[in-house]
């Protein structure tokens, strides 16, 4: 390397290093900014609140707040009445302990006295409720359950009566039934009538419960297709 080259290198670092240096921004001071200079400064003031000195004034401390405090019943001013009274049309209230204590409304109409034992007690009394029980009482009938009237201008069976008269579940099978009998036919004949009712009223009419000429109880029970008698015995119990 002759001489020459050595003096540009080093004049080509030494550019290269004052470069970054001006490029280089300073750190800033984590604990500027945020009431105090220093941490130091915030040691002293924290310890000086803690035992009740008065603390040492810096720069970056926040402005003291000084004034009377406000006074929650205190008059409004002027300009604050004026502002309401026009926004309301009416004047405001103000909160003070010598404003006089609301009105209790009593009796008022529409409002039910029924909670009041004095009002109540001044109208009605326990004998006056003894002889109105007993007048219920007296007036109180039991009717007693009738049978059921035949349905005039036909003698299909009543279903209802015969639901009231057995006392087996369904699917309980009670009565003989041919082994020969298919599902497919049971199916089909009960899927002919409109209704469960029509097909056990069906049933009894043609030699039911003891006779099953259309299969339409194949296991016996004396209940035809889905008929079911459980709920006309549980509107007579």
């Amino acid at each position: 390397m002759t001489q020459k080259q050595g003096f540009f290198r080093v004049f080509a670092g030494s550019v290269a290093l004052l470069v970054l240096t001006a490029c280089t921004s300073e750190v800033p001071d984590s604990a500027r900014g945020v009431g105090f200079d220093d941490y130091d400064t915030y040691q002293q003031r924290r310890d000086a609140v803690l035992e009740g000195r008065a603390a040492p004034t810096t720069i970056g401390a926040p402005p003291q707040v000084t004034g009377a405090p406000l006074s929650a019943t205190g008059p409004l001013d002027q300009a604050a009445l004026d502002a309401r009274r026009a926004n309301s049309g009416v004047d405001p209230v103000q909160a003070s302990p010598g404003n006089p204590a609301p009105q209790i409304v009593e009796n008022a109409v529409g409002i039910s006295d029924e909670n009041d034992f004095n009002a109540v007690s001044n109208t009605r009394s326990i004998e006056g409720d003894a002889a109105l029980i007993a007048q219920n009482r007296a007036r109180y009938q039991i009717i007693q359950p009738e049978a059921l009237p035949t349905r005039p201008g036909t003698d299909r069976p009543n279903i209802v009566a015969y639901a009231l008269q057995t006392t087996n579940p369904k699917g309980a099978p009670i009565y003989r039934r041919s082994s020969f009998a298919s599902e497919s036919r049971h199916l089909r004949n009960c899927a002919a009538f409109a209704s469960a009712d029509l097909a056990q009223e069906e049933f009894l009419a043609n030699g039911g419960p003891e006779r099953d000429r259309q299969n339409l109880d194949p296991d016996g029970d004396g209940f035809a297709c889905t008929w079911d008698p459980a709920p006309f015995r549980a509107v007579r119990n």
